[in-house]
């Protein structure tokens, strides 16, 4: 068994970084019940579940130290505010503690930054106190359309800045999640979502800033940092 490097976080620490990700359309309520059991099994910091599945999920982990989280205008970012404003207060009533909410991503593109920004304020209102991460979808933006939002999402009182759903043609990219760092503060968390399938990978994100990562892959990343370094 090796000794982890100086900057490893300990067995516990790797995996309260992990929401568990149950978002796959064609998931059946049997594999969304399989994943929270794991998601207890391994004391991940969340699982992120569609929308409808909030209730069974709730139940699942009742007693447990792992939250319920989901989704808002997932996976595209377009319905309208009032209806994002709905969806994470009717969340709120079904148990989700933590809120993740797609921004819309063609304002984004279009220069509508203060529209962003006040829609994005209107979740956290309606999430009543709750955790708010708002996935940007790195992989359609620019760069100066990324710092953008991620100012926008800060000014508006949000919890985290988020890469990606994962449905799109790019994920999480080290740079991107450096890039997020660097642009907030240290008040704002970072959260990396889409393609954090390897412990390596796993431990490389938190290296370059983010504090969670969306993963599936949940059971195998963590069974080999058992595998290395022991629990």
């Amino acid at each position: 068994m090796a000794t982890p490097p100086a900057r490893t976080p300990d067995y516990r620490t790797a995996a309260k970084t992990i929401d568990h990700s149950l978002l796959r359309p064609e998931l059946t309520l049997q594999e969304v019940a399989d994943g929270c059991a794991l998601a207890a099994r391994y004391d991940v910091a969340s699982v992120c579940v569609r929308p409808a599945d909030v209730p069974l999920a709730v139940e699942a982990l009742a007693g447990t130290d792992v939250a319920v989280g989901s989704v808002i205008a997932f996976p595209h970012g377009s319905t309208l505010t009032s209806v994002k404003v709905a969806e994470a207060r009717a969340l709120v009533e079904a148990g989700a503690t933590e809120l993740d909410m797609v921004v819309n991503i063609g304002w984004l593109r279009s220069g509508l930054v203060d529209r962003v920004r006040d829609e994005i304020a209107a979740v956290v209102a309606a999430a009543d106190g709750h955790l708010v991460k708002v996935i940007l979808e790195n992989a359609y933006l620019d760069h100066d359309q990324k710092v953008a939002a991620y100012r926008a999402v800060e000014e508006a009182g949000a919890d985290y800045v988020k890469t990606s759903t994962g449905f799109a043609p790019g994920g999480a990219t080290l740079e991107d999640v450096a890039l997020m760092r660097a642009t907030v503060s240290e008040r704002v968390k970072v959260k990396c979502a889409g393609g954090v399938r390897t412990l390596d990978a796993l431990l490389e994100m938190r290296e370059a800033g983010a504090d969670r990562s969306g993963a599936t892959a949940t059971a195998a990343i963590l069974d080999e940092y058992e595998r290395r370094f022991g629990r």
